[in-house]
């Protein structure tokens, strides 16, 4: 392949890279659209040379990660066509059995991006019926031979190809040649590089399986000859893999449905019929199955890319065939045959020689064999072969093959490339059976049983049996029995319009692309290597026309172009015609052709073309041309890139130019807006300034808004930190006094939660007793200011320091606070120590081991001290019961405490008096005395002359 790249096409031996090579490039230098028709009989070796075609533009094209993707599935999808298209025949071991033209996509830059194939006229017939010697296509035997055991046991298939009808007839399922387990690896393999999911590979499978089980489903005879299944296992596996009940696939195999106006009647298959219906369900499903299969890989290969695109395509489609017996099919291929030599006469022979004369080239004409008398004997509307087999095939009556037979003799009695048994003469009647015709063929003559033309033609499939199929679960065959699929009573065309239709169109495909051809010659019939049987050779050559082609092409012009397109392409060769010829082309091609110095002998001028004799010129003047164009593409580009940098140079010294007007402009307008916004603002705030204490108006507006933002944003900054600042509040404006007042207080209860929310339960106790004594003692008892400071504790005496008698006594009513205190006698004043405990019911007066004094806080009347500094206080006792004392005097050192214990543990607040002057108090029911209170420069107790206590208290000096 590396020595063929890029090579002219003569400078080396002839070779299928060669060809391939100067096809590429081709299409690449003249963008037009190519293709290669690999012609050649049966085994030539068709095939092997389109293979040989794809592997070189895989390996010579340019290479990237999504182009390899695409050569990969074009080349795989080789084998997966031949397993499903080829078989072995008595001429060819892979031999194919469909036509195929692929068309290979490159873009502009010759990658290779994309494909599309074509099929032709699958021989179905070979699923049910295979002669001596052949086999069904290779796919079944490399399922049976190749596949996983789990595989085959999902299939229920076996591992012998001798247990299924479809693969026994040709009794020839194993070959020297083919090994079925290594192309069912290579198949298998090729499925996945085209993109098919193991899902689309197991149903495939499926298919192929089910056609093996039906092929094995056998049919006996009622008593009255209708078909009968007595055991249907393979039925059953039909069923399995097709996805469709069994019972329902039975009375489709057995049965007929006949529509009679609104009615349905079943009428039951005779055997024969049976058979048929089966032969014809197997064969539907392998075709529409393969069908499927090649737009399957079509969707891998397509490129979705809207870009213009060239294409090079490839033709291999059977060759030639004559068998000992040949049938339908036969007659179908050599019919395609016939008419792709008639395109090859047409596009070399006939219209070479027509366009010299048309051009005014001196020729001496080439005599050759014209097969248009073949093709029209075959498709001739009315009249040929096809239309009387569709005519029979859709008369109404018993249309029968000998039928059809008889037809042929009455239309085509007097043809000359036609004859049967009645039309022949005695000789040739030996050689030809009573349901035989003969062609002579351009290849020769074929004999043809016309046993089966009919029915292989109509390829009918019942009804019934299609809507069945449309009951399927198997996802291909839901696509390949479309519910949409027309329930028209209109017939269809016949196997063979089809094919003579799809024919056309391809005439019609490859007459618009320019034609190569690759003729390919079978060096003997035995299939064997380094054998070359010169009689089978000079036939292939004689019939092909090689003899004749060579000839004109000796005498004629390798090359000829029009003169518009010569002088387009190589005008750079010649100073007077580039860059631009003015003048009339051909006048222009003359002066090209002499200034290159052709010879007389190498060209000669037509009308409208210029006609180069040999290959050898264009090659030089192709030669010359891939020189220039480099010398011709340097100048180019330094004519180029200097205007494109003097133009560039031009655009930026402009832009500047605009840029810096413009940003100046841009500048100055927002300098004017600038100014003429600052003196609009400086208005309005002398204007609101002015009017500031004013409602608000237009004026003002914005001023307002102004102080009001700038007192918020100093305030922001200069809030109180503590609950009892009150001076470092901001003074507002006048506009801002009614807000400012709302968010002082606003922060005031702020400060105030989060200084609540951060009191402990201890300081919360605290400070309720202290505004108890507050509201007792605030402002009325001049040492009060003095107690605010000092904190209150839970107890001044601890229980180990109180007996443990008064204790045990005293411990049901829970003590609360207890408090040292110096209790005076009510009648001589003498000072005691005592402990003052107060429990949850009462006051004690306790003198160490001994109870002095208990008052029920219901018998408390209330307590009495002074307003100066002294710390005495009398308790007022109600002298209800007998046995209880008169009011106590004491003197406590921890006096605002004990008397706030006293209040709220006896919820006496009310009845805490803070009296000037003189105190009364009971000495007993009906006897009082009194305390004197003074204020002297130092603290003393003593009694006085009048009987009364006197305290002298501390002065206080006033805060």
């Amino acid at each position: 392949m590396d020595l063929y790249m890029g090579v002219n096409f003569f400078e080396l031996p002839p070779h299928i890279y060669a060809l391939a090579d100067n096809v590429y490039h081709t299409m690449l230098s003249e963008a037009n659209n190519n293709f290669i028709l690999i012609s050649g009989e049966s085994g030539a070796g068709k095939t092997e040379a389109s293979k040989k075609i794809l592997q070189y533009y895989a390996v010579s094209c340019p290479s990237s990660t999504l182009l390899d993707t695409v050569r990969d599935r074009m080349l795989m999808s080789n084998p997966v066509l031949e397993a499903f298209g080829n078989a072995k025949t008595m001429k060819n071991d892979n031999s194919s059995r469909f036509g195929k033209y692929m068309d290979i996509q490159f873009d502009c830059q010759g990658d290779a991006v994309g494909g599309h194939i074509l099929s032709y006229l699958l021989e179905k017939s070979r699923v049910v019926h295979q002669n001596h010697g052949e086999r069904n296509f290779h796919i079944f035997y490399q399922l049976v031979e190749g596949g996983e055991e789990d595989l085959l046991r999902h299939l229920g298939l076996e591992k012998d190809t001798k247990r299924y009808s479809y693969l026994v007839q040709g009794e020839c399922s194993n070959v020297s040649s083919i090994n079925d387990k290594n192309d069912w690896k290579t198949v298998k393999n090729a499925l996945s590089v085209i993109d098919f999911d193991a899902n689309d590979i197991e149903h495939l499978f499926g298919i192929i399986a089910s056609v093996l089980h039906l092929g094995n489903v056998h049919f006996d005879g009622d008593t009255k000859g209708y078909a009968t299944l007595n055991t249907n296992a393979a039925l059953r596996w039909v069923s399995k893999l097709l996805g469709i009940h069994v019972q329902v696939l039975h009375e489709a195999l057995t049965f007929r449905k006949i529509e009679a106006k609104s009615e349905e009647v079943l009428s039951p298959f005779t055997v024969d019929h049976a058979i048929y219906a089966r032969d014809a369900l197997a064969k539907a499903i392998y075709g529409r199955a393969f069908t499927w299969l090649v737009n399957r890989i079509n969707e891998s290969l397509e490129n979705k890319d809207s870009g213009r695109k060239t294409v090079i395509g490839l033709l291999d489609i059977y060759g030639f065939e004559v068998f000992s017996v040949n049938s339908f099919e036969q007659f179908c291929i050599n019919y395609c045959n016939e008419k792709l030599q008639q395109l090859f006469i047409q596009l070399t022979l006939k219209a070479e020689q027509e366009e010299y004369e048309a051009e005014g080239i001196g020729w001496e004409p080439v005599q050759f064999f014209n097969n248009k008398i073949i093709c029209d004997l075959v498709e001739e509307k009315h009249r040929g072969i096809i239309s009387v087999l569709d005519e029979e095939c859709m008369r109404p009556g018993d249309a029968t093959d000998l039928t059809f037979l008889d037809k042929l003799e009455e239309k085509m009695g007097n043809h000359p490339h036609f004859v049967t048994y009645k039309l022949a003469d005695k000789k040739t009647r030996k050689s030809l059976e009573r349901g035989d015709f003969r062609l002579l063929h351009y290849a020769g003559e074929v004999t043809y049983c016309v046993v089966g033309f009919i029915d292989k033609n109509n390829d009918l499939l019942y009804k019934n049996i299609k809507d069945v199929m449309r009951l399927s679960k198997n996802p291909i065959i839901q696509q390949c029995f479309p519910a949409t699929e027309g329930d028209s009573r209109r017939r269809p065309e016949t196997v063979a319009t089809q094919f003579k239709n799809s024919l056309l169109r391809l005439t019609e495909i490859l007459t618009a692309k320019e034609a190569w051809y690759v003729r390919c010659l079978k060096s003997n019939d035995n299939k064997q290597p380094g054998k070359f049987d010169e009689v089978l050779v000079r036939h292939q050559v004689k019939y092909l026309g090689l003899m004749e082609h060579l000839r004109v092409r000796r005498a004629g012009f390798a090359y000829r172009r029009r003169y518009e397109v010569f002088l387009k392409r190589y005008k750079a060769l010649c100073p007077a015609t580039w860059p631009h010829w003015k003048g009339v082309p051909s006048d222009g091609v003359e002066k090209l052709v002499q200034h290159l110095g052709y010879q007389p002998d190498e060209y000669k001028m037509g009308k409208t073309k210029i006609f180069i004799r040999y290959a050898r010129t264009l090659f030089a003047t192709e030669d010359a041309f891939e020189i220039c164009k480099h010398e011709l593409a340097t100048r180019i580009q330094a004519k180029y890139k200097g205007y494109r940098a003097k133009g560039e140079f031009r655009k930026q010294k402009e832009a500047a130019t605009k840029i810096e007007t413009c940003w100046r402009g841009v500048q100055a307008r927002k300098e004017r807006d600038r100014r003429a916004w600052a003196v609009k603002i400086i208005k309005q705030f002398i204007k609101g300034y002015i009017t500031r204490r004013e409602a608000k108006t237009t004026d003002n507006s914005e001023y307002l808004a102004f102080v009001r933002q700038s007192y918020l944003n100093r305030l922001k900054d200069n809030l109180p930190k503590t609950v009892l600042d009150k001076i470092t509040w901001l003074t507002p404006p006048p506009v801002m006094t009614e807000t400012s007042e709302i968010l002082r207080q606003l922060h005031t209860r702020m400060m105030v939660r989060k200084y609540v929310r951060g009191i402990t339960p201890q300081k919360k106790a605290q400070l309720q007793q202290k505004v108890v004594t507050s509201g007792i003692f605030k402002g009325k008892k001049d040492s009060y200011p003095s107690s605010i400071a000092v904190p209150f504790v839970d107890t001044r005496i601890n229980e180990q320091d109180i007996n443990m008698r008064v204790l045990q006594t005293i411990r049901h009513e829970r003590i609360k606070y207890s408090v040292p205190v110096v209790k005076y006698d009510r009648n001589g004043f003498k000072p005691r120590p005592r402990q003052l405990i107060l429990t949850q019911a009462a006051v004690y007066l306790v003198e160490e081991a001994k109870i002095k004094q208990r008052v029920d806080y219901v018998s408390l009347k209330g307590a009495s001290l002074s307003n100066l500094g002294d710390s005495v206080m009398i308790l007022h006792v109600a002298l209800n019961d007998p046995k209880q004392k008169g009011d106590m005097i004491l003197q406590c050192d921890h006096l605002f405490e004990a008397l706030t214990k006293l209040a709220m543990i006896a919820n006496k607040q009310n009845n805490i008096k803070v009296v000037q002057g003189s105190i009364k108090f009971e000495i007993q029911a009906g006897k009082e005395g009194g305390v004197d209170f003074s204020v002297g420069q130092e603290p003393m107790i003593y009694k006085g002359k009048n009987g009364h206590l006197m305290v002298v208290a501390p002065r206080i000096k006033s805060r």
